[in-house]
């Protein structure tokens, strides 16, 4: 704390003077080595471009500015500033900071298309009503307030792995608002629970958050170690959702003619999806080669099934004459498109992401992640500082949090890291705003899923975070050393 404290005192200094501390600008045999700018004035305009941005971040919901913009600006003014500091102490300091824009460039590119691909095939079934028919499925059961909501919970938990969570969460939500009605306090714990269970379900996934995908495509934990997490992830789910269903109404909702059948192609295209995780992982463990690789090879099996849409699409048509059942199936009147999908990807999430990895990159580089790291996994202990990163992200996005642990790369064992997946997965839960399933159900369920709803069943949220972190210390035991 003293060190931290010394720093501080010193970078206040260095704002002071008419020219900025520098640390080392060489080593001794005179190849380029970074400048340490934690107590330049630079290093403090950093920090404060990135609270600004995050800030603007975290207003999203009130300034109804989309995230991406302002992380993109941040990005570019940080590493900008970088760069003109890096430029005034010759070439080939200035190579190494291009080195180094190159790296975290080329992280977010493997991260951005493997992303692109995942997002393109949810957006085909989507389109072929995959989701549609599975909400009509479940409205046509009939099933009464707390079946619904244990149903759609159980649900959000098992296609999270698969689906991103933001998806599986606004797939249930439909389910619950189209059944709740006017009923606010089932819709309310209905919403608390798909967001709890979509956040838990994608922590044993490599597949199911964008911080296991970092994690796994960063090589800290293999493909088949993440299910290690899968009790520890029931036990955040059940928990809370075991206390919250004596607060359910026990009553049956009101009936609904809503009914969707799905388009042509779509069981096809589910199972091109599930090829296409299976060519992912195999690039990565048999091949050794980028996951990314096997998802864009996965991407051409969904063009070329499209194609044969497309080719086929008028043949149906005519084949139909009059049939009902299969004039269901034919989907959209224009013949199936995978370029449509693709344009259709949440570009303000992808474009997000580059700003995060960008600044969060060039914090790194001026030197403070290594400062954090110091402070975090050597003086606090990597337990408390895993579980520490989990309650940040229930505040701050867990996509930052996550890079920068992966940016300041501690030394941990496997049952570390995957304590800090599951954490960094699930503690988005404990408040609505913490994670991006939270974020979209507020909108989705506008008055009857709100912040403060959300924040008073935060106490059994957080017993359920504390016991899959008991859970996972246990049942996991032979991963730590």
């Amino acid at each position: 704390m003293s060190k931290l404290l010394n720093k501080t005192w010193l970078a206040l200094a260095a704002l002071m003077l008419p020219t900025m501390t520098l640390a080392s600008t060489a080593a001794a045999t005179g190849e380029a080595t970074r400048l340490d700018l934690t107590d330049a004035g630079v290093g403090f305009f950093a920090i404060v471009v990135f609270v600004v941005a995050y800030a603007l971040v975290i207003g999203e919901e009130f300034l109804h500015l989309r995230k991406s913009k302002p992380v993109i600006i941040a990005a570019g003014i940080i590493w900008g500033t970088i760069g003109w500091v890096y430029t005034q102490q010759g070439p080939e300091m200035s190579k190494l900071a291009e080195h180094a824009v190159r790296h975290n460039l080329l992280e977010y590119a493997e991260l951005m298309l493997f992303l692109l691909v995942a997002m393109t095939y949810i957006n085909a079934m989507e389109e072929r009503k995959v989701f549609d028919a599975l909400r009509s499925w479940l409205i046509a059961k009939g099933f009464g307030f707390r079946k619904l909501f244990w149903m759609t919970g159980v649900l959000a938990f098992f296609i999270s792995p698969v689906a991103d969570n933001l998806t599986t969460a606004l797939l249930m939500c439909a389910v619950v608002l189209a059944v709740g009605g006017t009923n606010t306090k089932f819709v309310t714990l209905a919403c608390i629970n798909i967001v709890v269970a979509a956040n838990a379900g994608g922590a044993f996934s490599p597949f199911g958050d964008i911080t296991t995908l970092m994690v796994w495509q960063k090589g800290m934990v293999s493909f088949g170690t993440f299910f290690a997490l899968f009790v520890p992830s029931v036990v955040n789910f059940v928990v809370p959702a075991a206390i919250m269903h004596f607060a359910v109404p026990d009553e049956q909702p009101e009936g609904t003619d809503d009914s969707a059948v799905m388009s042509r192609g779509a069981k096809r295209i589910i199972a091109l999806f599930l090829l296409t995780i299976v060519t992912a992982v195999s690039f990565h463990n048999f091949l050794g080669l980028p996951p990314v690789i096997g998802m864009l090879t996965g991407l051409g099996y969904l063009q070329f099934f499209g194609y044969f849409l497309k080719k086929t699409h008028n043949r149906c048509i005519i084949a139909r004459c009059g049939d009902e059942e299969q004039e269901g199936q034919l989907g959209e009147v224009v013949a199936f498109n995978v370029f449509n999908k693709i344009a259709r990807a949440e570009w303000d999430t992808l474009l997000f992401f580059y700003g995060v990895v960008l600044c969060v990159g060039g914090l790194g580089f001026l030197g403070y992640l290594s400062l954090v790291s110091e402070i975090m996994y050597t003086d606090w202990g990597p337990t408390k500082a895993n579980v520490a990163v989990g309650v940040l992200s229930a505040i701050v996005d867990n996509i930052p949090v996550m890079f920068a642990v992966l940016t300041m790369e501690p030394h941990m064992d496997t049952g570390q890291w995957l304590l800090v997946t599951l954490t960094a997965g699930v503690g988005g839960s404990l408040l609505s705003i913490g994670s991006a399933a939270g974020v979209a159900l507020m909108g989705q369920a506008q008055g009857k899923y709100t912040f403060f709803g959300h924040l008073k069943w935060t106490p059994v949220i957080a017993l359920g975070y504390a016991a899959s972190i008991a859970v996972h210390m246990w049942w996991n035991e032979s991963y730590f050393t």
